[in-house]
Formats: C-alpha cells, sequence, structure tokens
C-alpha cells in the first residue's frame, strides 16, 4: 500500500514540476524557472517606500514579514485606498530564499517539512527565488486551489500526477485575497483547515496527496460589501482599517508618486531604491534577531488585563498582542517589548476580536480605544 506522502503511479518528478506550470500563471504571478521549478514572476510594483501615510497598515505588514506566526493582515477600507499596491509592493521587499531546485512546493533545503517530490528525491540542490506572492481570484475553483488530477496526463499516458493548485504555490509566501469578505463560504472552509494546520491533503481522484502550505494570508475588503464569516475573521492575526486621506497635501503627494510611477516605472523604482534597500535590511535584521527580544512578565500580564476588560474570546488576542509587540520591537531594535510597543499594535491586533453587544454595529473603535488607553497609557 503506497505511503499518503506519496502519489499513486507518480511520473518523474521533473514532470511534476512541468505538469504544475502548465496553468496560466497570471492569477497567481508565477512563472517556470529554468529547469522547471515554480518561482515568481519578475514584475515592477509600485515601491514599499514610496507609500504615503498609512502608518497602521504598512507597521502590520512589515510585522507580519518580521514573524509569520503572528497570523497575517487583513485590511479594510474604502475603495482606491491603495490596499491592494501596498500589500504587493511589501512581496517586492522581501529578500529571496532558499528552495530545492525543482519542487514545485518551495521547499527549504534543510526544512523540516518534506512535501511528496523532497521525500522521493533527498538531497536536491538548492536555489534562490523571490518570496512567493500568490492571488487568490474569487472565482477559484476548488482544484484550483488545492490542486488536482492531471487530467492530460492521465488521459494521453495513464499516468495519475498531481498538479498542485495556488497553496502549493503560495507555500513560504503570502497567499492574498482581494475581496475577501465575498469569497465562497467553501472556500472559506478550506482556506481554514489549511491556515490552521500548515498542510493542505488532497485525497480525490484516485490521488492521496500530503505536502506543506504554510503561507501568510493577507486579505483586502470593503465592509460596505459584506462582513467576513467570524471563523476566517479570527484566524487572521492583525486588521487594519484605512481610509480615503482628508489633508490635501497627502493626497497631492499621492497623485504626484503615482502619476510618475506609471509614466516611468523603473525610473521611480530606481529613485526609491536606496529607501527600499534600507527597509529591507530593517527586516532581515530584525527576523535574525527576533527569538532574542524578551517579552517580560509584566508585559504579558498586562496584555491579559486588557483583553479581559475587552472581553475578547479565547486567547489569541494575548498571543497577538506579544508576537506582534516583539515583531515590532525587533523592527526598533529594541532588545526587550515595553508598553510603547504593546500599545501600537493594540488597535490592530483586538478590534476584529471584540464583543459586539446586541445594540453595537459592526464599529466599536471608541470602545477600544478607550480601554486600551486606560490600560496601556496614551
Amino acid at each position: 500500500m503506497p505511503s499518503a506522502m506519496r502519489l499513486l503511479d507518480v511520473a518523474p518528478t521533473s514532470d511534476v514540476a512541468t505538469a504544475a506550470g502548465k496553468e496560466s500563471g497570471g492569477e497567481a504571478a508565477m512563472r517556470l524557472g529554468e529547469r522547471g521549478a515554480l518561482e515568481p514572476a519578475h514584475q515592477d510594483y509600485f515601491p514599499f517606500a514610496a507609500l504615503v501615510g498609512q502608518d497602521e497598515l504598512r507597521n502590520a505588514l512589515l510585522i507580519a514579514a518580521v514573524d509569520s506566526t503572528v497570523g497575517g493582515v487583513l485590511i479594510f477600507g474604502d475603495r482606491g485606498t491603495g490596499k491592494s499596491t501596498a500589500v504587493r509592493a511589501l512581496a517586492d521587499l522581501l529578500p529571496p530564499i532558499e528552495v530545492v531546485e525543482d519542487c514545485p512546493y518551495a521547499c527549504a533545503p534543510r526544512g523540516m517539512t518534506q512535501c511528496p517530490h523532497c521525500s522521493s528525491q533527498p538531497g536536491g540542490r538548492a536555489r534562490s527565488v523571490r518570496v512567493p506572492m500568490v492571488d487568490l481570484p474569487l472565482g477559484a475553483t476548488e482544484d484550483r486551489i488545492l490542486g488536482a488530477l492531471d487530467i492530460e496526463r492521465a488521459l494521453v499516458a495513464g499516468e495519475k500526477v498531481f498538479l498542485p493548485g495556488l497553496l502549493a504555490r503560495a507555500n513560504r509566501g503570502f497567499l492574498y485575497i482581494d475581496e475577501v469578505n465575498l469569497l465562497e463560504d467553501h472556500l472559506v472552509d478550506l482556506l481554514i483547515d489549511v491556515a490552521a494546520s500548515g498542510v493542505n491533503v488532497v485525497e480525490r481522484d484516485g490521488i492521496s496527496v500530503r505536502h506543506p502550505a504554510r503561507f501568510v494570508l493577507v486579505g483586502s475588503g470593503n465592509p460596505e460589501e459584506g462582513e467576513l464569516r467570524p471563523q476566517l475573521l479570527d484566524r487572521f492575526g492583525l486588521c487594519v482599517e484605512i481610509e480615503t486621506p482628508t489633508e490635501v497635501a497627502d493626497r497631492v503627494e499621492i497623485i504626484r508618486r503615482r502619476d510618475a510611477y506609471e509614466r516611468d516605472p523603473k525610473a521611480f523604482a530606481e529613485k526609491w531604491r536606496k529607501h527600499s534597500s534600507e527597509i529591507a535590511g530593517t527586516v532581515v535584521a530584525a527576523r535574525a534577531r527576533l527569538d532574542q527580544v524578551v517579552v517580560p512578565d509584566a508585559i504579558i500580564e498586562s496584555c491579559a488585563r486588557l483583553c479581559a476588560a475587552l472581553g475578547t474570546d479565547g486567547l489569541r488576542g494575548e498571543l497577538t498582542l506579544v508576537r506582534a509587540g516583539r515583531a515590532l520591537a525587533s523592527l526598533q531594535d529594541h532588545p526587550s517589548v515595553g508598553i510603547a510597543h504593546i500599545r501600537e499594535v493594540a488597535l490592530a491586533s483586538l478590534r476584529h476580536r471584540l464583543r459586539r453587544g446586541p445594540l453595537e454595529e459592526t464599529g466599536s473603535e471608541a470602545r477600544l480605544r478607550r480601554v486600551v488607553a486606560e490600560h496601556l497609557g496614551q
């Protein structure tokens, strides 16, 4: 009986990688590398360093980039406020990762989690690729997301070959869902299961595959178009609410930069290259020293008292506060987490975890700000 980790009647691994690339890569921004491995396609994104305002959004994305265990970022705001621009700009900023050559799941060369490809062919060579940034379209099918049997190979050659889906491509990267609050319920259920376990399990069409699918989940949407299901909402570590800038000076600067970028993207990116490199270096350094950042017991107690006062469900609020505060302290090169760090991440960590009273509408921001101020100061 074959192991559940292996394909049934699998073609050679290089063929599996090639089969994975047959789908159109536009939605997922992926392409086949020189030797058949999947890697992000090169695109010119608006520089992260050139974003104007939206400090809470930028901090949340950088925190998620430093510590993936924070749980991803949910961005709610008006249309045309740069939500998608900021997310894609972050992916272009991050340093490359080491992957096993020809592996369709982007496994780390010395990682503990092994996919079907790396289990059957250990000792593969390493290569550097850009961090995956995979878009999940609202109209994507279940097969497109999870992966499925390669029908063409099955009909032509009589072989059962697994065609990896978007979750495979997002492994060790970012999975971005625009208009996430409009995602169909059955797709939400799929994402909840995989986001919780970090493993995608496909049992269908005579194939049995388990492969790693650990990614930072990023979603954006307009709250006027519908609310997000509580089960998925709880999976996001940070929730950011952004608004259309009201200061005329900010609006003018945004227009100037966007116009300059669209007229000559390469020249605009070159103008911001130094600043972008500085941010990238800060992220790399923050990742390296993250485990050395101390979280004092008094800080953990303050987080617990704050969440108890707000009546948040479960303990994910405290965990997110601690993790986000530690990542922020690491970004700022502080050896330990202080109250100021917790205060800075409190709104994003807790605004989507509040219990709503029968007469309360979606927003309880005022109560959150008041309780945060009472427990953590202004």
